[in-house]
């Protein structure tokens, strides 16, 4: 049996819809998951959300254990979280960061991620479609094609 992809989002990501549309648009995390399935085609996801950073760290693990590739979307974590940082360097499989928004041209604190370092790549800025970009590096870095490609 392959193994699946993982797909974490971290705190306040919840609230996608709602949660400042002018920055994060109106998908919800819902429409989301549904994106990243669709473009995953036959490849099971993984898909799950946390507000917790200690839940997070715990599926980072469990995700270098059982998963083909992650993508990690961790929010307000990534610009204050060693944990987050030393959980990933545990992984040996590829990690994509993902962002809905551009952090670099946000606030200067946002500016700095702790998950960049350890990432294989980074996509960002491009709302949903941020995600769909990264599953498909995360499909082609596994060494697997999504039904899309």
């Amino acid at each position: 049996m392959a193994k699946p992809l993982y797909v974490l989002n971290g705190p306040n990501l919840n609230r996608l819809g709602t949660r400042e549309p002018d920055i994060y648009g109106s998908d919800t995390l819902a429409d989301i998951q549904a994106a990243c399935e669709r473009r995953a085609g036959s490849v099971e996801v993984v898909f799950r959300q946390s507000n917790h950073e200690g839940e997070l760290v715990d599926w980072i693990q469990e995700a270098g254990d059982k998963g083909s590739a992650l993508v990690i979307n961790p929010a307000a974590y990534g610009h204050t979280s060693v944990a987050l940082l030393d959980a990933l360097r545990t992984v040996s499989i590829p990690v994509i960061e993902c962002h809905l928004s551009n952090p670099a041209a946000r606030e200067d604190f946002r500016q700095v991620s702790f998950v960049s370092p350890v990432a294989t790549g980074l996509v960002s800025g491009f709302g949903l479609t941020s995600y769909e970009l990264a599953i498909e590096a995360a499909l082609r870095l596994a060494g697997r094609a999504s039904s899309k490609s």
